[in-house]
């Protein structure tokens, strides 16, 4: 593994408490626990497709390290597919959230553009990675 995949993974891999401590408080609210705070069905589904995709995300982003280190690219675009991943996780999952928060909240706010943003670089980093791969 590459220095830059060491560096990249090891700060994607100080996220991942956040991302426990997210589940530990989604479980929260969803088992009732916080009676104060009342949840729309909406916000619910999205708060739960929010901190999946931040998961699941933070796994694929530490395994495109490896990935990024045998593909065929300029040093630029190994740090863009490098960086895309983690990005796009933090978007995917954060538009996901924001587009929810508020009061009885049962439709997206204008907030979830930051979760299109999110899976329009997770898509150019997926290509550039892709196509580094096929190269000879």
């Amino acid at each position: 593994m590459t220095r830059q995949a060491q560096i990249v993974s090891g700060f994607i891999l100080l996220t991942v408490p956040t991302i426990i401590y997210g589940g530990y408080f989604l479980l929260q609210l969803l088992s009732s626990h916080h009676d104060d705070l009342q949840l729309t069905d909406f916000q619910k589904s999205m708060f739960r497709a929010g901190h999946g995709h931040a998961g699941l995300l933070v796994i694929l982003s530490i395994l495109v390290q490896i990935f990024v280190d045998y593909a065929t690219l300029s040093n630029t675009w190994k740090w863009f597919a490098r960086l895309s991943f983690p990005t796009a996780a933090m978007l995917v999952s954060g538009g996901f959230f924001a587009s929810a928060i508020g009061p009885n909240v049962t439709t997206a706010n204008g907030f979830i553009s930051i979760l299109y943003v999110g899976v329009s670089i997770l898509m150019v980093g997926l290509v550039v990675l892709g196509v580094g791969l096929i190269r000879k």
